[in-house]
């Protein structure tokens, strides 16, 4: 079922079926799925795709063909057409940032349906297809090497979109390691004892003058990082070993 809320991808013209490919891949990673194709160089359904859009075969499956642009925004109020330059039409200019929140809003307060139009590999959009647009989406780029690839073009899209649907829980940040609690301090107080134990006799602290300082600092030292019981196991270990007078194994 069409979720109205997200925006549709629409691909003019696009020539190779690996790029709808790969462009399927970026939009199902930030939770688009409705991509539409406005006459395909090499037909539809290609055969390059699915490889390419490894694993995004829903996209793919649901994709639609159109005749021409006109035809497949119809259903969209909002449409921001991708280019690099102006191409000769006078428009409001954004960035993805600004039109994913306006994309945003526009579903949250009237339910209005959004579209992102990426133009074909070689050319980009030609001016016709930028003027059925509302606004030209385009982002800061080396002037000396304006060369983004379709699926880089439409995951920079689909990434500042899905902020706002992963602010609203509808995306999740992947699982993150659970950190364990800071040792408790009393085992910090075995570790600085263990490491002053060590020191003393190799006259660390020496001069007397100094030991005090010497020890504060240490003490600031091995408390800053916040070791966790395991780490500072870990750390008695190594120090145990080092103070350990045995020969090595040969």
């Amino acid at each position: 079922m069409t979720d109205v809320n997200k925006p549709v991808v629409v691909l003019v013209r696009p020539q190779l079926g690996e790029n709808i490919g790969k462009a399927a891949r970026a939009m199902l990673n930030f939770g688009l799925v409705e991509m539409r194709l406005v006459s395909p160089r090499d037909g539809w359904p290609n055969p390059s795709a699915g490889p390419a859009a490894a694993g995004a075969d829903v996209v793919l499956e649901q994709a639609e063909v159109f005749e021409t642009l006109a035809e497949a925004v119809a259903d969209c109020a909002n449409v921001y057409a991708t280019t690099v330059r102006k191409r000769g039409v006078t428009k409001p200019v954004v960035t993805p940032e600004q039109a994913a929140r306006e994309i945003h809003a526009a579903a949250e307060a009237t339910g209005a349906r959004s579209a992102y139009v990426f133009g074909p590999e070689r050319s980009g959009l030609e001016t016709e297809d930028v003027a059925l647009a509302r606004a030209i989406l385009t982002v800061p780029i080396n002037p000396e090497f304006a060369s983004l690839n379709l699926a880089q073009a439409v995951i920079l899209c689909a990434y500042e979109w899905s902020k706002g649907a992963a602010a609203s829980g509808e995306l999740a940040q992947p699982t993150q390691e659970e950190l364990l609690p800071p040792a408790p301090q009393d085992e910090l107080e075995g570790l600085i004892g263990h490491f002053e134990q060590l020191l003393e006799p190799k006259n660390y602290f020496w001069p007397e003058t100094r030991a005090a300082a010497n020890r504060l600092t240490l003490r600031n030292l091995l408390t800053k990082p916040g070791w966790n019981h395991l780490e500072v196991r870990t750390l008695r270990g190594v120090l145990s070993a080092l103070g350990n007078k045995r020969r090595p194994r040969d």
